[in-house]
């Protein structure tokens, strides 16, 4: 029971330091942007690493998504003679859930993973002293241009994942399972909106944020050596995949109380 209670106790202080230190990175980076630190060359190449190749595995994942959720819809829907609607099911699925969160998971993994080992290499190897050393603060030149560039990636990334999954349902749907296009058609312009896109793409500025400050907290406060490195990316990791599900669970609610 002693150990126990003081396992809890130890991760729980513990996490109360992570919550510290990710406070402390959210104040500097406000600093940073008060004062207007933007080095705009940095962000153009995070962007081309962040977004554009990140393209192929966002638009093979949402397409992958969205074929398969259309053939187990139309699977349900067929026994009830509602064919038809598997257009607009999907839309609205890939718009507001499933686009926004499988892109955020995605990233997550892939760019966020890429964050905390670059910025937890330089740290253990003293580059981010040498920085300071240099009067260059390693919050403008480390974080902002990545969050920057990633708060302008994510929402074409998701767009891109939105676009191919509604894509491929169609696929699935009309020639290989029969759908009458017209229906399809007709029915996904009717039922889908642009607050459903809206929503998707007010998400994916949301999970861009959460994934590079948590990314960025992890990598610049990991431990010494390829250990410390190797145990901050998965950290970190696992810490922005966590809170991006949180996230999404507050913020379906807020938006449809808020665009109800």
């Amino acid at each position: 029971m002693i150990d126990f209670l003081q396992i809890v106790g130890r991760n729980f202080f513990r996490f109360l330091k992570h919550c510290g230190q990710y406070a402390l990175l959210l104040i500097d980076i406000l600093r940073s942007l008060r004062h207007f630190s933007i080095r705009w060359n940095l962000v153009a190449q995070q962007i081309i690493f962040m977004g554009v190749n990140s393209l192929p595995v966002v638009i093979l994942t949402g397409s992958c998504i969205g074929a398969v959720f259309a053939s187990q819809i139309h699977l349900k829907f067929s026994e009830l003679g509602m064919g038809s609607g598997v257009g607009p099911v999907v839309a609205y699925a890939m718009c507001r859930e499933l686009g926004p969160i499988i892109c955020g998971l995605m990233i997550a993994a892939r760019v966020g993973a890429s964050i905390s080992t670059e910025l937890g290499s330089m740290k253990t190897s003293e580059q981010v002293d040498a920085l300071r050393s240099m009067a260059v603060y390693p919050t403008d030149y480390l974080v902002i241009p990545r969050l920057i560039a990633l708060l302008i990636s994510m929402p074409l990334l998701v767009s891109f994942s939105i676009f191919f999954g509604i894509g491929a349902g169609y696929v699935i749907s009309v020639p290989v399972l029969g759908v009458e296009p017209a229906y399809y058609i007709n029915n996904t312009l009717r039922f889908t909106g642009a607050q459903d896109v809206g929503v998707g793409l007010i998400k994916s500025v949301i999970f861009g944020f959460v994934i590079c400050t948590i990314c960025c907290e992890r990598g610049l406060n990991c431990g010494h050596g390829a250990q410390g490195v190797g145990k901050a990316t998965t950290e970190a990791v696992v810490s922005s995949t966590i809170a991006l599900l949180v996230c999404n669970f507050f913020i379906t609610f807020l938006l449809n109380a808020w665009m109800s």
